[in-house]
């Protein structure tokens, strides 16, 4: 079964409960005992509007026997069930953000769905908590070069409320 990476994130309401609720919520398309949970990391909003609070991110690693677009739908029935708007403006402040990385080794190109996430790579608030996880997929050295100093990711005390096995 492949392993598949979630980045999670939250900058509205409870930040840190929203990541926790979504991940439980997300254990019913576990298939396995498998599941890796990052620290969770405040982070600068990027590409959002001008006032937007920081976001609270974190990954996670599950397998599932979902197809990567059903998992997908999944995922956005939640963040609608979480209190994202339908119709949200781009980057716009929410509850809960979740953006599938990757899926085992697969490569989709769809208007819907694109694996691996074509920015994965170029997002602190992403690499910094993959890492943590699986620093086979994050070199110290990409991580560093995408650092940048203008934008705050730093740890937080908190962490993820993790449901248990499957």
């Amino acid at each position: 079964m492949p392993k598949i990476g979630l980045s999670l994130g939250s900058n509205l309401g409870d930040r840190l409960a929203n990541l926790s609720i979504a991940v439980r919520r997300l254990e019913p398309v576990r298939s396995s005992e498998h599941f890796l949970v990052s620290s969770v990391y405040e982070t600068d909003p990027v590409g959002c509007p001008p006032g937007s609070p920081s976001f609270y991110n974190a990954t996670i690693e599950i397998e599932t026997e979902l197809t990567p677009l059903a998992l997908l739908e999944e995922t956005q029935r939640l963040e609608i069930q979480m209190g994202r708007e339908e119709d949200h403006e781009k980057n716009a402040p929410r509850p809960i953000d979740i953006d599938l990385l990757y899926y085992g080794d697969l490569v989709v190109e769809s208007p819907d769905l694109a694996l691996p996430h074509p920015r994965m790579y170029q997002r602190e608030f992403v690499l910094r908590p993959l890492r943590e996880i699986r620093p086979d997929l994050v070199s110290e050295e990409l991580l560093s070069s995408v650092s940048n100093q203008e934008e705050k990711v730093a740890p937080i005390e908190g962490r993820i409320n993790v449901p248990d096995p499957v």
